[in-house]
């Protein structure tokens, strides 16, 4: 990346980073973080525009977070500030007669409202710069390059997890023409798997008695459910694979969620419980893998958009197999 040449003189360098010119250290680096990631060239490959954007942005925040460069540039600015005020309120015939001075005088009585000594400070403070190199600067570029990567391996991570959710096949004893289809409805299914976890989707074959296809949102809920889910006690269920399986939990720990007493006030807890756990120990990792599998706006508006195409795709699976019987 060929950094242009600049004269920060004609620059404000204020304005670009969108700070005040009262504003601390802790706000120019904030603000400079907040635009440098989003005129980094990396991420605009094919804007030409974004290469002196981000270079200007990096010479504002080398200047205005080294003191001396900054009085010095400081002390610029108010001079031209001050000239121009002075410029504005000349009257036309005032203003044409100090153009017409300033022709005649030379380039130093031209440009006396800036101070000659000052000007060869900030010259010589952004040499120093350039020759001792900017800590500050070279710091916020490495975090910078180390935020764009960690950004797109994030967003690659919950893609790759998000592609593929788990899915289940439902089956039960259900004689042909039976209202009640063996016992189950949308809404007993949709109860007794929930306490698991989301249902993404449940689709129960409206031509095919005791047969559904059930989308849970996670590997854990999906095979919590495979190990513990029985149903009716005088119509059991039958759960295969379909799709997302994973490996299955630890021996172990089906065991104990297995062996877990039958009453109702605790049996939903205890399906979710590993060996030798409190309840509040239980509640406190069930919370951890709620707040592990959060994802980010974007995130959750693209599972949405696959959530509609998985639906679609699983009604489609569902007729096929109910055309096939």
């Amino acid at each position: 990346m060929t950094a242009p040449k600049l004269d920060v003189t004609k620059l404000d360098l204020y304005a670009i980073l969108a700070v005040d010119e009262n504003a601390t250290e802790k706000e120019i680096v904030k603000s400079y973080r907040k635009q440098a990631l989003k005129w980094h060239p990396d991420k605009n490959p094919d804007n030409p525009e974004a290469v002196e954007v981000f270079h200007k942005l990096s010479k504002a925040l080398e200047i205005l977070t080294d003191a001396p460069a900054r009085i010095a540039y400081d002390k610029i600015q108010k001079a031209k500030k001050a000239a121009e005020k002075r410029h504005k309120e000349l009257d036309s015939k005032r203003k044409k007669l100090k153009e017409d001075l300033e022709l005649r005088e030379n380039a130093a009585q031209s440009q006396k409202d800036l101070d000659i000594s000052v000007q060869k400070n900030f010259q010589a403070e952004i040499e120093r710069l350039r020759k001792e190199g900017s800590k500050l600067l070279q710091k916020e570029q490495e975090l910078l390059q180390e935020e764009l990567k960690k950004t797109a391996e994030t967003k690659q991570k919950n893609y790759d997890e998000e592609t593929v959710t788990p899915k289940l096949k439902i089956r039960w004893k259900a004689k042909k023409g039976e209202e009640s289809n063996g016992g189950y409805s949308y809404s007993v299914l949709h109860s007794m798997f929930s306490k698991y976890g989301d249902v993404l989707n449940l689709l129960v074959s409206s031509k095919k008695k005791g047969s559904a296809i059930l989308e849970l949102s996670s590997q854990y809920a999906a095979q919590i459910a495979v190990q513990n889910e029985t149903g009716l006690a005088e119509n059991p269920l039958t759960l295969t694979w379909l799709e997302g399986q994973s490996p299955p939990l630890g021996s172990a720990a089906a065991s104990e969620v297995q062996s877990q007493p039958d009453d109702s006030e605790n049996k939903a807890d205890d399906r979710f419980a590993m060996p030798h756990e409190t309840k509040t120990e239980r509640g406190d990792n069930w919370s951890s893998y709620q707040s592990s599998t959060e994802k980010d706006y974007e995130s959750l508006v693209l599972m949405k958009m696959r959530q509609a195409q998985e639906r679609q795709r699983l009604i489609e699976q569902m007729k096929k197999e109910d055309e096939d019987t």
